[in-house]
């Protein structure tokens, strides 16, 4: 009687790696000013609206922050024929760096600064913009209130 065999076992052949596709860059980690001006003000902008701002003036420039002197980039946003209006300041630069926020009724300067989104371990497009909805909808500046 002969004996079954069992076929023989091949080594397995090496795959080559697959490579992997290179994800684009998160929105977040483009150049700042990019970021703000591409992304970060249009959203806001549009959120904004949304909220029923209608005579809304956004803006996006370097300079001097009022309540501490400071020459910063800093997003301006004002309305109600500029009796309201908000700023988000950068210091550093970046959105994950230090921001500060500021506002200010009756057409008066902002002077009372507070930090922004300061312990937010990753800051987002969304985040950012849903922050000043918050500290909008806090002053009751907004349409539901």
């Amino acid at each position: 009687m002969a004996e079954d065999k069992a076929p023989e076992k091949k080594p397995a052949e090496a795959k080559p790696a697959a490579k992997k596709k290179a994800k684009p860059p998160k929105l977040e980690d483009k150049p700042f000013n990019e970021f703000m001006e591409q992304h970060y003000m249009p959203s806001l902008k549009q959120a904004l609206e949304g909220e029923g701002f209608s005579d809304l003036d956004l803006t996006f420039a370097n300079q001097t922050f009022l309540p501490v002197g400071q020459s910063c980039w800093q997003v301006r946003g004002a309305w109600s024929k500029g009796q309201r209006q908000f700023i988000v300041a950068f210091p550093d630069e970046s959105i994950s760096g230090k921001k500060a926020f500021a506002y200010a009724d009756g057409g008066a300067t902002p002077s009372y600064v507070e930090p922004f989104l300061g312990d937010e371990r990753r800051i987002t497009l969304d985040l950012m913009v849903f922050g000043v909805l918050r500290r909008l909808d806090g002053q009751k500046w907004l349409g539901r209130n």
